[in-house]
């Protein structure tokens, strides 16, 4: 009788399972508040240079418009609008002629906005490009900032990892969650860009320890035949805080009152947190088979089931000789390419999941582009999201693993490309084919998380996760850059 058979026994499925997703859904509904955060908090207002004539109350003619002290003092854009990073050195009265043209501005002398910016705050009435004045010669920094968050997950799956299988799932949960609410809620009061990176970094170096803790606890409690159904309500709730963050922005134009609330609930997530039993399988393979027995026969009572009363020891001990075993013998990543089959499957799935990951993220670290009403734009991202994925099961019990991934994610990529290819002013349609796309992006990703698993035999079924993480967060670091 192996684990799982164990787990029947107590109960593997009841309100024990209930309580545990319930549990797993609250930081699942606020991580997409800390990853895609910056959407709205790095968001570029519409600005222009601070000049003397306009900005400095003194100095204006109360008998000139602000229209007509805005054409002497910042030239043309682009887009015909007022530069965004140039204004003239002297003001040009001549442009106030009707008659005047082109070639009455385009030999002035112009410099660059050496006395700062001034930012339009209709739409935010703060954001960290406002607060650090992160555009124009300085917009490199504004996707290094978001680079630097995913270098926080990148460096966190692989720690996590190992604290995880040293000290207990539930603990490193728990000092996660409590990690990412201290360094989110700081960042509120970084007196520089370097400051407020570093602390984005110390909270996705957390989130990166709370996805893999929550995840495999989740895992190592539910039965095989429960795993399916329990990741997609999962991946219905990371939908669903999609779509929650669209309002929760909407109604917080700050940046920092916007990190505040993304970060706080973490603070009551933690201290849930330690209701949750600590793994038994770890407990034993950790040498801990008391300890096991005890969390074992509370997930029992908390289900209603007798029959763990029955269980010893030596019943216990001898239950899972086998998995002791395997799990005690060293695994790697190499072993994923020593076999000629799971050599192919796993370069196949690097390529799937490359090319998945990199369109996915591009796409929703970038509404700005898609858009005016990114508010709007990202609740529709959640909801069309949040569809596919709760669509992905039945699809998978009609047409198959290999069918839904294939096809999905064909249909995602056409998507996004007819979306490159509709003009700039045809923004309902641009927005048409993203939501399109995303869609299908929701249904692919659910549907390779649950290959991946059926796709690798058991002992190095944790080296494909973990390969997998990094590569997300690699992948991802590179599209913010």
């Amino acid at each position: 009788m192996a684990f799982s058979k164990l787990l029947e026994q107590a109960g593997g499925v009841g309100l024990f399972q209930t309580l545990q997703v319930l549990t797993f859904i609250l930081p699942c509904l606020m991580i997409p508040s800390q990853m895609l955060l910056e959407n709205f908090s790095a968001a570029i207002p519409g600005h222009r240079c601070w000049t003397h004539m306009l900005d400095n109350g003194s100095a204006v003619s109360t008998n000139m418009t602000p229209k007509a002290l805005l054409t002497i003092s910042i030239p043309p854009g682009p887009n015909q609008g007022p530069h965004q990073c140039r204004r003239f050195r002297q003001p040009q009265w001549q442009l106030l002629d009707p008659n005047a043209t082109a070639t009455s501005w385009s030999e002035a002398d112009t410099e660059p906005c050496v006395d700062g910016w001034v930012y339009d705050r209709s739409v935010f009435t703060s954001t960290i490009v406002a607060k650090w004045d992160l555009v124009c010669s300085s917009q490199g920094l504004k996707p290094l900032s978001q680079s630097i968050f995913m270098s926080g997950i990148l460096v966190g799956s692989f720690i996590w990892g190992l604290l995880s299988y040293r000290f207990g799932r539930k603990p490193m949960l728990s000092w996660c969650c409590l990690q990412l609410a201290v360094a989110g809620t700081s960042t509120i009061f970084a007196p520089t860009f370097v400051i407020y990176c570093g602390l984005r970094f110390v909270a996705a170096f957390g989130m990166a320890g709370i996805f893999l803790s929550s995840l495999t606890l989740m895992v190592e409690w539910t039965t095989t035949s429960r795993r399916a159904v329990t990741m997609t309500v999962v991946g219905c709730a990371f939908s669903a805080g999609q779509a929650a963050l669209g309002g929760l922005a909407f109604a917080l134009r700050d940046w920092r009152t916007l990190q505040l609330a993304a970060s706080v609930p973490f603070f009551a997530i933690s201290l849930i947190s330690w209701w949750l039993p600590e793994s038994a399988r770890w407990l034993i393979i950790k040498g801990k088979p008391d300890q096991a027995l005890q969390e074992l026969r509370k997930v029992a009572r908390i289900n209603g089931h007798k029959e763990a009363k029955n269980l010893t020891i030596e019943v216990l001990m001898s239950s899972v000789k086998e998995e002791v075993a395997s799990a005690k013998e060293p695994r790697s990543v190499l072993d994923l390419f020593c076999v000629p089959v799971l050599r192919w499957r796993s370069c196949a799935m690097l390529v799937v999941n490359f090319s998945l990951l990199i369109s996915y993220y591009g796409l929703v670290f970038d509404l700005q582009s898609l858009g005016r009403d990114i508010f709007l734009l990202q609740a529709l991202f959640g909801a069309v999201d949040f569809l596919g994925r709760a669509t992905t099961a039945l699809l998978l019990s009609f047409l198959g693993r290999r069918t839904i991934q294939a096809g999905s994610q064909a249909m995602a990529g056409l998507a996004i490309l007819a979306n490159m290819l509709v003009p700039q002013d045809l923004q309902t349609l641009r927005v048409v084919f993203a939501v399109l796309g995303k869609g299908c992006f929701g249904i692919s990703l659910t549907c390779l998380t649950i290959y991946k698993a059926e796709l690798f035999p058991t002992p190095v079924r944790k080296s494909t996760a973990a390969q997998g993480n990094r590569q997300e967060a690699v992948t991802v670091e590179s599209t913010s850059l």
